[in-house]
């Protein structure tokens, strides 16, 4: 099997993500085409500080910027601007990203100093857009106070649900990449019974256990992100949710990071999420939580992100 980025990477206590935007000209796409060669190596140099803190770094690209540095290679069959969605009361936004860089780690520490090489790697050639540092609240739960990413496939299936295979040999191995960032209003989710809360989400929040189908509202966010083939077969993906905030600044948000073999299934979620299925039964979590941002990527099996470097 072709080695993939650390997108199976277990779940961290910490991460940074980073997006930024690729400025014009040849020389910003060469040295950015260069990193691809370099990150493995900056990985390990930073990582071998404390090699039990499992120092990751995955990069992905973005639709846009693909044919500016890698004129010669085409670009992955679905890789493509992640779609605006506009319900009737919420939005999903589509946002400028043209690489990402998700660092993980066992310590916050790690994650700033890879951050922070990066970017001296790539000064004069990306402009920063978007940095989120984010970490593991209590038992792997949001700010929201339930567990996040409990649905995450393990083993073979984890492989099945978030790389890619024999549909697009060339780029076997690669993974597609949305992240979005949103804000909570952390008042008026408190203010609601937990009883309340466990129909938003579908889930009782203190044990994490479904709730029953027949109790549970069409409009409940474990709900409408469950997509099923044809067949009635759910297709899973990977996430990597981290919360974020400040305090001081009144600021408490869920960095949602998802992995999929393919990114209609995201796609599909965020769909039924802020349009609703049927049309108007939009996932209510709306209603406490706003998309500020939105992003799709590609992210390159090693041997190609290697050769991408190399050539």
């Amino acid at each position: 099997m072709i080695e993939a980025q650390q997108v199976l990477a277990p779940l961290s206590r910490a991460a940074l993500v980073l997006v930024v935007t690729v400025n014009e000209g040849a020389e910003a796409a060469a040295k950015t085409r260069d990193l691809c060669g370099d990150l493995s190596g900056l990985v390990r140099s930073v990582g071998f500080r404390d090699l039990d803190a499992q120092l990751s770094c995955v990069v992905g690209f973005g639709a846009g910027v693909w044919p500016r540095i890698f004129d010669d290679v085409r670009p992955p069959a679905r890789l493509h601007p992640l779609p605006r969605i506009r319900g009737e009361k919420h939005e999903a936004v589509s946002t400028p990203g043209d690489l990402v860089f998700h660092i993980r780690a066992g310590r916050p520490d790690l994650c700033f100093e890879l951050a922070t090489q990066i970017l001296t790697k790539l000064a004069g050639a990306v402009t920063p857009v978007d940095e989120t540092q984010g970490f593991r609240f209590f038992d792997f739960r949001d700010l929201l106070g339930f567990v996040d990413g409990t649905e995450n496939p393990v083993g073979d299936a984890s492989v099945k649900a978030a790389l890619i295979g024999a549909e697009d040999p060339d780029f076997a191995g690669g993974s597609y990449l949305v992240v979005q960032k949103y804000l909570h209003d952390l008042d008026a989710w408190n203010k609601l019974p937990v009883e309340a809360q466990n129909k938003v989400i579908g889930r009782d929040k203190l044990s994490n256990v479904e709730m029953d189908d027949a109790v549970t509202p069409s409009s409940a966010h474990r709900i409408l992100t469950t997509i099923k083939d044809d067949d009635g077969n759910e297709i899973k993906i990977m996430r990597d949710n981290m919360p974020f905030g400040s305090p001081a600044a009144g600021e408490f948000g869920t960095y949602f990071i998802g992995y999929a073999a393919s990114p209609t299934v995201i796609e599909q979620m965020l769909r039924n999420m802020f349009i609703g299925d049927p049309a108007g039964n939009y996932d209510r979590i709306l209603d406490f939580s706003r998309a500020v941002t939105g992003n799709l990527f590609f992210v390159p099996s090693l041997a190609l992100l290697d050769t991408l470097g190399d050539d």
